[in-house]
């Protein structure tokens, strides 16, 4: 307990899933906690539940963004960590791709992370450093974890963490990155918006398919949970993660170690 004793948080996307998992986690371990997401009924509720702040923020808009981190900073007098955790379904088969999936999937899993790390660059040199974490993919590094454009945009994510890591450091701020794989979440049957539409009980039902397949696509044979995400991003935000930047920690279970026959695509 406590190994976010005084550190200032801000979590995007954090109303549900990966995010709401570690808003949760890093309140426990005394980090003063701002959730930032699109829904305001499950943010101000988990937000009084764990003893934290919900802010509105859509992260395809920069002003969103940069205004989260602005009122974080004037409410709790600083920052230290950043998740850029906020994402979703974007895409669709190669062969129907359009302009518009283009310029949603940019803004919504590669603009909400390059315009949050510029914003927090500020706040975090005035507190002697920091740790900034971007939510990748295992889609980033093997085929068939998600769709074309999903996926080089998640590979995007883990190279601008690795390259802004290297700008940063004579700052003292740590960037990472998380590419989880397997993890049940919402993003599976259609994402966090969808989701939120759903009764509880469709959600728990789909929830509980969803752990059973995914336990079978991996060599531990387990379900990976937001749970397991929250853990690592525990480690990089902490100081035992001190010496960690520019690194693209995989949380899958083993899953990109398997191999699997590539099949016909369009």
């Amino acid at each position: 307990m406590g190994r976010l004793q005084n550190k200032v948080a801000l979590i995007t996307g954090g109303t549900s899933g990966i995010g709401a998992a570690t808003a949760a986690l890093f309140a426990r371990e005394g980090a003063n906690v701002t959730i930032a997401g699109r829904s305001e009924e499950k943010g101000a509720a988990l937000a009084e539940s764990i003893g934290a702040t919900y802010i509105k923020v859509d992260v395809t808009v920069e002003a969103d963004i940069a205004g989260a981190i602005e009122e974080t900073v004037s409410a709790c007098g600083g920052l230290d960590i950043l998740f850029n955790n906020a994402g979703g379904p974007v895409g669709a088969p190669v062969d129907q791709l359009s302009q518009d999936h283009i310029d949603y999937g940019v803004k919504l899993l590669l603009s909400s992370v390059i315009l949050g790390t510029r914003y927090a660059i500020e706040p975090m040199k005035a507190r002697g450093g920091g740790a900034i974490i971007n939510n990748s993919s295992v889609a980033a590094i093997r085929y068939r974890q998600g769709d074309a454009l999903y996926s080089a945009l998640k590979a995007a994510v883990t190279h601008y963490t690795k390259i802004s890591g290297v700008e940063l450091a004579a700052h003292k701020i740590r960037v990472n990155a998380i590419s989880p794989g397997a993890i049940a979440t919402p993003i599976f049957y259609g994402g966090s918006a969808r989701a939120n539409k759903l009764s509880d009980e469709e959600n728990a039902r789909k929830m509980e398919k969803l752990k059973g397949n995914l336990a079978h696509a991996v060599p531990l044979k387990e379900t990976g949970l937001a749970e397991d995400i929250a853990e690592g991003a525990l480690y990089l935000a902490s100081d035992a993660g001190r010496f960690v930047t520019c690194h693209d920690l995989v949380i899958d279970g083993g899953r990109t170690a398997m191999f699997e026959e590539p099949t016909a695509s369009a």
